[in-house]
């Protein structure tokens, strides 16, 4: 399986509209459906992220040009939020998925599909 097709599933959902999985260091972008390609300081921006939560907590999350509001910062995952969608990236051993929920999507719903594709991840050994 490409990891283009891990991204399409998560489109499949119809609860996520865009998604991209980079390496965890954030150096490189491994797929990306529906064209979720940071900008390379918003890639840097989260992997910082996930060691240090002030950064984001003092400036907010960015993607694609748009700020979020963050609504959680650990090592593990992040989520932000502007108006009524959201961002959702979680770090497994090797990688970051970063998916975006439309208006319409129950926030809950849409990190449980992404937090399930980052346990299945990590215990195949990314």
């Amino acid at each position: 399986m490409s990891w283009n097709a891990y991204t399409d599933n998560l489109i499949a959902t119809n609860k996520l509209d865009r998604a991209a999985i980079y390496s965890a260091a954030g150096d490189s972008q491994w797929a990306t459906t529906n064209d979720l390609t940071l900008l390379p300081n918003e890639i840097q921006e989260l992997v910082a992220g996930f060691k240090d939560p002030s950064g984001l907590q003092a400036t907010g999350l960015h993607i694609k040009g748009q700020k979020y509001f963050l609504l959680k910062n650990d090592e593990r995952s992040i989520y932000g939020r502007h108006e009524t969608e959201g961002i959702i990236a979680v770090k497994t051993k090797q990688a970051i998925l970063i998916a975006h929920y439309p208006p319409g999507v129950e926030a809950g719903e849409a990190t449980l599909i992404v937090e399930k594709l980052a346990d299945y991840l990590i215990s195949v050994g990314y």
